[in-house]
C-alpha cells in the first residue's frame, strides 16, 4: 500500500523520527490531570495550583528526556517554555484539543482551543498537529457524527497547511462503566479495532494515529502484570493486538494513557510478539507522572533529579523495546521517505 504524500509532510514527520524511522514521543499535554496530581501532592484545590507550576514540570520533562526521545507533545498554554527547551534534533508536536471533555454532556464529545489553528501552531514551531478524541463505535451516531466532522476539519486544515496530523484515540464504556475494570478489558479490542478501521480512512486526512494498546495486560493471563480476573488467553490477546494493526489505513504509535512503566514495556513487548508493523510509542504520565509528587512537595530541582534518575531510566526501557518497531514509512512498503513523495 503506497499512499502519496506532499513533499513538506514528509519532512515534518521525518522530524518525529529517529534515524530508523521510529518515532518515540514523550508526552507532556497533558493540563488537568497534571493539575490535580499537584494539588494533591500540595493538599491544596487544583484551582489554587499556580500556572507557573504547570510551565515548569513541563520544562523539566522536556530539559531532561527529549535526549532520549525523537519528539516532544506539548501544548501551547504551559508547554511553550518546554518546548523550547526541547533537546536539538527533537521534533514537536502541538495539541490542537481543549483538555477534558464536559462530563455534563453525553458522548465525550472534544472540543478544540478556541483561540488555535494548525496554521498557528505552525507558526509555534510544530512539527504535527495532534488532535485527542475519546471515541468508542458504540457510542450513538449523532455523537459519532459530531466526533467524525471535528476529525475531518483538523484533517483538512492540515492539508491546507502541509502540516503532518496526528489524530490520538481514547476508548472508553459508552454505558459509563470503570474503562480500567475487567469488564470493559473484554470489550475493548473490539473499541481499539473498530475506532482504527473508520478513523484511519483518508477521508479524516489522518498521517499518523496514536492508539491504545488493544488489549490490558493486567487482565490477560500469561502477563508479567496480570492481576486477573482473565479477560483474554495469551493467544487471543495476541490477535487482538493483530486484528488492530490491520485494521490500520495509516501509521500508527501506541498511547500509553497513563499506563504504568511495567504494563507500557510489557505491552510493547506482547506487540513485537504478535508481530505488529508499529511505528512507536507516544508515553507521558507512564515515564514522568511518578515525580509530581516530588515536584509538588520538593520543588524543581528534586523533580529534575528524579526525572534524570528514574525517568531516564524508564525512558531508556522503552527505548529498547521499540527494537522491533518499525519506520513510519515503511508501513506503506516503503525503503525511505522520499519513495511516498507526491
Amino acid at each position: 500500500m503506497s499512499v502519496p504524500i506532499p513533499s513538506e509532510k514528509i519532512r515534518r514527520l521525518r522530524a518525529l523520527a529517529d534515524e530508523r524511522g521510529v518515532i518515540a514521543i514523550v508526552g507532556a499535554d497533558q493540563r488537568t490531570s497534571v493539575r490535580n496530581a499537584l494539588a494533591a501532592a500540595k493538599g491544596i484545590d487544583p484551582e489554587d495550583v499556580e500556572d507557573e507550576a504547570l510551565r515548569e514540570l513541563k520544562a523539566s520533562v522536556a530539559h531532561v528526556l527529549t535526549p532520549h526521545a525523537s519528539a516532544l507533545l506539548t501544548e501551547p498554554e504551559y508547554g511553550l517554555e518546554a518546548a523550547g527547551r526541547r533537546a536539538p534534533g527533537s521534533g514537536l508536536l502541538m495539541a490542537y484539543e481543549q483538555s477534558g471533555y464536559d462530563p455534563g454532556k453525553p458522548g465525550r464529545l472534544p472540543e478544540l482551543t478556541d483561540n488555535l489553528s494548525v496554521r498557528r501552531l505552525k507558526e509555534m514551531g510544530a512539527d504535527a498537529v495532534k488532535a485527542l478524541v475519546r471515541y468508542t463505535p458504540f457510542e450513538s451516531k449523532q455523537a459519532n457524527e459530531v466526533k467524525r466532522a471535528l476529525i475531518e476539519r483538523v484533517g483538512a486544515e492540515c492539508r491546507a497547511e502541509e502540516m503532518p496530523f496526528c489524530l490520538a484515540l481514547a476508548g472508553y464504556d459508552e454505558q459509563g462503566g470503570d474503562e480500567h475494570g475487567s469488564s470493559y478489558a473484554g470489550r475493548r479490542p473490539r473499541v481499539v479495532t473498530e475506532s482504527v478501521r473508520e478513523l484511519s480512512k483518508p477521508r479524516y486526512g489522518v498521517d499518523l494515529l496514536a492508539v491504545e494498546f488493544p488489549v490490558d495486560l493486567r487482565f490477560a493471563r500469561g502477563s508479567t502484570v496480570f492481576e486477573g480476573p482473565a479477560a483474554y488467553e495469551k493467544s487471543r490477546a495476541l490477535d487482538a493486538y493483530r486484528e488492530a494493526a490491520e485494521a490500520a489505513e495509516r501509521p500508527f504509535v501506541y498511547l500509553t494513557a497513563g499506563l504504568g512503566s511495567a504494563q507500557l514495556i510489557e505491552s510493547l513487548h506482547w506487540a513485537a510478539e504478535a508481530g505488529v508493523n508499529f511505528c512507536g510509542v507516544s508515553c507521558g504520565r507512564g515515564i514522568w507522572g511518578d515525580g509530581a509528587t516530588i515536584f509538588g512537595q520538593r520543588g524543581v530541582a528534586a523533580f529534575d533529579e528524579w526525572l534524570e534518575h528514574e525517568g531516564v531510566k524508564r525512558i531508556d526501557a522503552a527505548n529498547a523495546a521499540l527494537a522491533n518497531a518499525g519506520s513510519w514509512y515503511s508501513f506503506y512498503g516503503a525503503d525511505e521517505p522520499a519513495a511516498l513523495a507526491d
